[in-house]
């Protein structure tokens, strides 16, 4: 949650049967203005739905620890978003990425690689401008990026009520998503 700087971690072990727990981490810095990126350089940073795989993460990033979201996704490409290598990283200095620290990154990584050696084929990342409420929908709905938040927060909204990762998929440049089963 951009707004907030704070990033949730949802974990959930193969004999849970309740819903995952999830831990609020703290962004060490803000983390762009509100606005997905349109372009390298423009002081925004992504907001939309990402998927790491193994191969994205970076044990020898000059942060520390790092993994790369896979920013631009299909949606950004198919609105001719540009940039390369946003990732999330340690260390508490960035320019487009999201700084966690090395202590909070050692977790995240840790748990994003735990779930890549262990049989799933991506982590999903989901970066929202703020958390979705309805009320905070109202309280923005002037800013010039409300309708593409509005189909934001149909996955969020479906996370939400289920506490399980929708299928995210991109159909004549909107994001649509399905439930999982």
């Amino acid at each position: 949650f951009k707004q907030e700087s704070e990033l949730e971690l949802w974990l959930k072990t193969e004999t849970e049967t309740a819903n995952p727990m999830a831990e609020v981490i703290t962004n060490c810095r803000k983390t762009g203005d509100l606005g997905p990126l349109q372009q390298e350089g423009d002081g925004k940073t992504p907001e939309g739905f990402y998927r790491v795989r193994l191969g994205s993460l970076n044990t020898y990033s000059s942060y520390h620890l790092s993994f790369n979201l896979g920013f631009p996704n299909r949606y950004d490409r198919s609105h001719g978003r540009t940039g390369s290598y946003l990732m999330v990283h340690g260390a508490c200095a960035s320019i487009g990425c999201y700084a966690m620290t090395d202590p909070r990154i050692e977790k995240i990584y840790a748990a994003v690689e735990h779930a890549l050696e262990n049989g799933q084929d991506a982590v999903s990342v989901h970066i929202f401008p703020f958390r979705m409420t309805d009320q905070a929908m109202i309280d923005l709905g002037d800013h010039p990026w409300v309708d593409f938040w509005i189909n934001l927060k149909q996955g969020y909204d479906m996370f939400e009520a289920t506490k399980r990762v929708p299928k995210v998929s991109v159909d004549e440049k909107r994001y649509t998503f399905e439930e999982a089963l």
